[in-house]
């Protein structure tokens, strides 16, 4: 009897072995919770597109939007774990748990981490019209007239509403929170005049930096960015408390076979090893990831821990 199981467990493992060996087998879908042109949309084309080419497989995207981002999580944390179906998932992620009473997944559990495809800072940005030239200009004048400027966001609990509400804490300041329906609204209100601070990712705001449509007065990391050199660091600008990171990865149904995983993770990390791959996320100010599926999941659990102390500390009330 013992022999007849053991074999039985070498014919099941050598079974899945080859299921997994012969990944992709079939199309990739690769889920962006988002409307299409954001940040995290950007990020899951640029690797799908790359995977495409290194694989010889399909990878697409789909976007799947609404409920901020819970509808297509929810639709991959439910979809089969076959590895035909992954995540996009980013920095909104981790904040979730802060702005929902009840998730229809287990934010914990049912989602397997694969890799980070890239870190970006945030920049914050005020109308080309400013008055404020410098941030410190811009913190005199918010500590001494309180409730006098105003800064967008992509909506309520959006990363770029915690981010700021991340600034006025660490700035002391009482600003108005005026809500968009999305990033690029917010960033046409900052265009247009009607908000005074938008703090939003790098990928947004460099192209509007350069066409002189809007003013960048800080972005967040240890050094400037390439693209945008003549923007200081918070820290330069003498706000050093201050520190936000955008960032996008992978994820996969609970269930998904582990030599699944690490194949991905591993053509992710061969992708982001390519110099022009590098290149053009450079361009936007991004980093290349590459973590491992269980650095990945320590640092998603410790993101989710200091945005739900963000949330809570700005008053955040479930939904």
């Amino acid at each position: 009897m013992k022999l007849i199981a053991a074999c039985a467990a070498s014919v099941c493992a050598s079974a899945a072995l080859a299921q997994t060996s012969g990944w992709p087998d079939k199309p990739v879908r690769i889920v962006v919770p988002y409307a299409p042109g954001g940040t995290t949309d950007y990020a899951a084309r640029q690797i799908a597109q790359k995977l495409t080419e290194q694989t010889g497989k399909s990878f697409f995207v789909e976007n799947k939007t609404g409920a901020s981002g819970t509808i297509g999580t929810n639709a991959v944390a439910k979809a089969a774990p076959d590895g035909a179906t992954f995540l996009t998932n980013d920095t909104t992620y981790a904040m979730l748990p802060s702005l929902f009473a009840k998730l229809p997944w287990d934010h914990a559990n049912d989602l397997v981490p694969v890799t980070t495809i890239a870190q970006t800072p945030v920049v914050l940005v005020v109308p080309a019209a400013s008055p404020y030239k410098t941030l410190p200009e811009l913190l005199a004048f918010a500590q001494k007239n309180p409730g006098k400027l105003n800064f967008g966001s992509a909506g309520n609990g959006s990363s770029t509403h915690l981010a700021a509400e991340l600034f006025k804490k660490e700035g002391k300041l009482f600003i108005t929170h005026i809500p968009y329906k999305g990033a690029g609204e917010a960033m046409l209100g900052v265009m247009s005049g009607q908000v005074d601070i938008l703090i939003t990712a790098s990928p947004t705001a460099i192209p509007v930096v350069k066409g002189g449509k809007v003013r960048a007065l800080a972005v967040t990391g240890d050094k400037r960015l390439a693209s945008l050199a003549e923007v200081p660091t918070f820290k330069e600008a003498g706000l050093p408390s201050y520190a936000v990171t955008n960032w996008f990865g992978l994820a996969a149904p609970k269930g998904t076979p582990p030599e699944i995983v690490a194949k991905l993770q591993a053509e992710v990390k061969k992708a982001l090893a390519d110099p022009g791959f590098q290149e053009r996320l450079a361009q936007q100010g991004a980093a290349p990831g590459g973590m491992s599926s269980a650095d990945f999941g320590q640092f998603v659990k410790q993101q989710t821990q200091s945005w739900g102390a963000v949330a809570k500390a700005a008053g955040v009330k479930p939904e």
